[in-house]
């Protein structure tokens, strides 16, 4: 599944529309989860029937297209059960209930609602919303793809403006030769990431570099009168400072997963749980703005598409023990140094790196030189989920 963003333009009484489809869709949501919450043995498609009684009921949400009401009760559907699934698995401290949506930005079309013209530079929603034809600017081509495999319809409103997202059903794949090269990952606050090989890549710091920008922009907001025209000016001047912020954190991530993993045919990486590591609150700002999560998401999903083997391994003592002779030499966060009485004097992300890869290489296993092909490297086989633990790694 392929997601392509648009920039949407029209006039100001459209996004007044939009912002009152969006009003509707999170009523919706909020509406099928206290459904739930009210009633016992609520499933999925009785949150999908109780959308009509809703239509029936209020005017404003009988306006909405009626499969755009079903997504949004998908959504709700989305966090019930994944409150099921934590109570399942028994994940220690807070379950998830499901809370309901204050600040909702988005509003999904499925099938209908909305007709693509045949340009592809301009859409049109049908329903009675009244948010009529807006035209659409990107990069990408919508060409190439038939209408039958575009899914949903998302409208998606940022401080930059509001955005049109298509989800294309297509397969993406890839092909590319084999390098035999091995490689593990060690990411850091001081360096983004120490490779096995010794190379480090500089943490680019997007959050600290453009602190000072914010704080004056926060203060501007806080200087002016509440529920004023001139602070909703100047929410919307902060509110693009920090997208531009979030973007190039994306766009750097994505670069440099795409990158290793067209360089590499095995990557092992560290199993880490960021949401417990922020809890330190003097390093959480640090551990946020480096964005350690999103960058394993684009190394996995590039595995995927270049069949490349993407393995996560258990990050316990990887610091600590030594890569030449496996004693573990205990270390504080401020030892930047590894002195082992083998005699083995390196980089302390450097050492971490290589018990990474050793422990990827024993994960799957090799014999000698590690080479893989396309036919044995698939990345969907490979690929360790985003929270799932070591010894739920599935291998071919």
């Amino acid at each position: 599944m392929l997601v392509f963003e648009f920039k949407a333009y029209g006039k100001s009484s459209q996004f007044t529309a939009v912002d009152e489809a969006i009003r509707t869709a999170q009523f919706v949501r909020n509406s099928c989860l206290r459904y739930w919450m009210d009633n016992q043995k609520v499933d999925k498609y009785d949150l999908n029937k109780y959308c009509a009684v809703l239509a029936g009921d209020f005017p404003f949400a009988s306006e909405l297209n009626s499969q755009a009401r079903q997504a949004s009760a998908e959504r709700a559907w989305s966090a019930i059960s994944r409150f099921y699934e934590n109570c399942k698995k028994g994940i220690p401290g807070k379950k998830g209930y499901p809370q309901f949506q204050k600040d909702c930005r988005s509003v999904e079309y499925k099938s209908t609602g909305w007709k693509l013209a045949e340009d592809r530079k301009s859409i049109k929603f049908t329903d009675k919303k009244g948010i009529g034809k807006l035209k659409l600017k990107g990069t990408r081509d919508l060409h190439f793809y038939s209408f039958s495999q575009i899914k949903r319809v998302r409208l998606v409103k940022r401080a930059s403006g509001v955005y049109v997202q298509f989800s294309i059903d297509v397969h993406r794949k890839e092909q590319t030769e084999s390098s035999g090269n091995t490689i593990g990952l060690d990411v850091g606050l001081k360096e983004y990431y120490t490779d096995s090989n010794g190379v480090m890549v500089e943490n680019p710091r997007f959050l600290r570099k453009g602190e000072k920008v914010l704080k004056r922009c926060q203060r501007r907001v806080s200087r002016k009168v509440k529920a004023s025209k001139n602070r909703g000016k100047a929410r919307q001047i902060l509110g693009k400072r920090h997208l531009k912020i979030s973007r190039k954190r994306k766009d750097h991530a994505i670069k440099l997963a795409r990158c290793v993993v067209q360089s590499n045919d095995l990557i092992a990486y560290e199993d880490l749980r960021i949401k417990n590591m922020a809890k330190n609150h003097c390093l959480a700002k640090s551990i946020n703005d480096a964005s350690w999560y999103q960058f394993r998401i684009w190394l996995e999903y590039f595995g995927k598409v270049f069949g490349k083997v993407t393995v996560a391994v258990n990050p316990q003592y990887t610091s600590q023990e030594c890569s030449s002779c496996g004693a573990i030499v205990k270390k504080t966060l401020s030892t930047r140094t590894h002195v082992c009485q083998c005699g083995c004097v390196m980089d302390r992300d450097f050492n971490a790196a290589r018990n990474i890869l050793s422990r990827g290489l024993g994960t799957v296993g090799h014999t000698g030189t590690f080479a893989l092909n396309a036919s044995n490297a698939l990345g969907d086989e490979s690929s360790t989920f985003a929270g799932e633990i070591l010894h739920q790694q599935v291998m071919s």
